[in-house]
């Protein structure tokens, strides 16, 4: 059940107006149903493994808690220790035996059979956002929930489950089990939220899908476009991410639930640290919070801290431990995002960039000062805003191309090959080449729109705040002309799910 078909659409408004007409006490329930049965829609043959996890952890943070009030905190460690193994091992299992099958062959010249299973929906975001579950009550950043279906609820509620935001416990949970009265400004506020969602996705990356589909899969067909090729998978990725976020946290609003926000901006950062505080923000902070500062403080890295210092001086030796944490955290987040090479390449070029970041942090301090560079200045800002989205960009080439030769390959292309007019050989929509031209006319202004409403929010702007100050049929015009140039000008091409709804 696709967030963007119309049966998705009269699910929620289904789900809206039961859940405000049961009785308040009753409301919690209401979002299960509904969770498991969206879920159950997508295949039946999944639910075995959200059950899995949910009970799994759900179990396993009860004991926690029971050795932690004992005073048992070795006991509590070693089920943490259980609770996460089972966790991740049923995602790596299904996620990536094939891959390690498939390595193993090469390496040792062997015959091993992968398994045929295909991906359970959402099993990436349910099995962090569980795991971090059992962290936070080892912790002692929550108490454990000992109502099993209420805790169903925070690992399966149907908004979110298919590409997040991964939510914690302590800020998500009580909104979901908490009574909301209905309030017609939680309606408009998320159906304002959906519907910039819709046209994210439904103009701006369903059109580019088109073009960057053409081009990586064609790409010594369209040997000249590759640079277009990964300009339009930025638009594409970034257009169809946020614009399921946007549509995922306008659904929760309708309940009066809201849900964290997963991106601001990010290609007005400056730098790729300040790329990844504003780029999948949920995965980031999980990232921070259960890996890397467990890393760094862990007794092994201390004492590689320690010997750094000895070898390379206090200042190197302090940086170093921070530098490997992040290179640990970004091969995480490669086979996070997919079990192939490129995606493991994909993580470790951010890892490497950040950690040589900050070993040169120092440096750069200095040649600023030298050439009497202060910061502030527009120029400098400008250009690394620019600094940073070529750098983003040429990780997108392993994150989007079938394998790593291939990505490299279309580096090369980048730079050795520009043809800018194989662009209207590329067929767009039902039409064929004949629409070409206006599918990439409708990109440009959908990006000019888009541009401009994160420009005035990047200045603090609230634009939703600023519409719903004018007059009714000033608001009411705007967003019936938003909901008319989806209708018109959505991609004819066809219907695509959310990328990363296949996490």
């Amino acid at each position: 059940m696709s967030l963007v078909s119309n049966l998705f659409l009269l699910f929620v408004a289904a789900a809206v107006i039961v859940y405000y007409l049961v009785p308040a006490r009753w409301q919690w329930l209401v979002l299960l149903g509904f969770s498991y049965i969206y879920y159950i829609a997508g295949g039946i043959k999944y639910v075995g493994f959200l059950l899995f996890s949910t009970l799994v952890t759900w179990m396993i943070a009860l004991l926690i808690e029971k050795e932690e009030t004992a005073g048992k905190h070795k006991r509590a460690r070693k089920f943490v220790i259980l609770g996460l193994i089972l966790n991740f091992g049923m995602l790596g299992l299904i996620k990536y035996t094939n891959f390690a099958v498939e390595n193993l062959n090469a390496l040792f010249h062997m015959n091993l059979r992968g398994m045929e299973i295909l991906l359970p929906l959402g099993i990436s975001f349910y099995t962090f956002q569980s795991s971090g579950y059992i962290l936070d009550v080892y912790w002692k950043r929550c108490k454990a929930e000992h109502n099993p279906l209420k805790y169903a609820l925070f690992v399966s509620f149907f908004p979110q489950i298919l590409q997040g935001p991964i939510g914690r416990y302590s800020r998500l949970a009580h909104q979901l089990y908490d009574s909301h009265k209905f309030e017609s400004r939680n309606i408009t506020r998320g159906l304002e939220r959906i519907l910039w969602g819709f046209f994210k996705k439904m103009i701006l990356a369903d059109w580019s899908a088109v073009f960057v589909d053409a081009i990586f899969d064609n790409p010594d067909q369209y040997a000249g476009l590759a640079i277009f090729g990964v300009l339009f998978y930025t638009i594409q990725l970034y257009a169809d991410f946020s614009g399921g976020m946007d549509v995922v946290i306008g659904i929760a609003s309708m309940f009066g639930i809201e849900l964290d926000e997963n991106f601001t901006r990010p290609f007005f950062a400056t730098s790729i640290t300040d790329f990844w505080h504003r780029w999948h923000i949920t995965l980031g902070t999980w990232m921070k919070d259960y890996v890397f500062y467990p890393v760094t403080l862990s007794g092994w890295m201390k004492n590689f801290g320690r010997w750094a210092k000895k070898v390379f001086g206090k200042k190197t030796g302090r940086t170093l431990p921070i530098c490997l944490s992040n290179l640990i955290v970004f091969f995480v987040v490669g086979v996070w995002h997919g079990a192939a090479w490129k995606y493991i390449i994909y993580g470790m070029y951010n890892g490497i960039i950040i950690a040589f970041s900050g070993l040169m942090a120092g440096n750069y301090k200095e040649w600023k000062k030298k050439l009497n560079i202060t910061g502030k200045e527009n120029w400098y800002y400008i250009f690394m805003i620019i600094r940073s989205f070529v750098l983003v960009n040429i990780s997108w080439f392993f994150d989007r191309a079938d394998t790593v030769g291939q990505a490299f390959h279309m580096m090369k292309l980048a730079v050795t090959r520009f043809t800018p007019s194989e662009l209207l050989l590329i067929p767009a929509g039902r039409e064929g080449t004949a629409f070409t031209p206006y599918a990439l006319l409708i990109l440009a202004v959908g990006c000019v729109i888009l541009f401009v409403v994160s420009v005035l929010q990047e200045r603090g702007v609230r634009i939703r705040e600023s519409l719903s100050r004018c007059s009714l049929p000033v608001t009411v015009a705007v967003y019936f002309c938003l909901l008319l140039s989806i209708g018109f000008f959505g991609s004819t091409a066809a219907v695509r799910g959310f990328i990363y709804a296949q996490f």
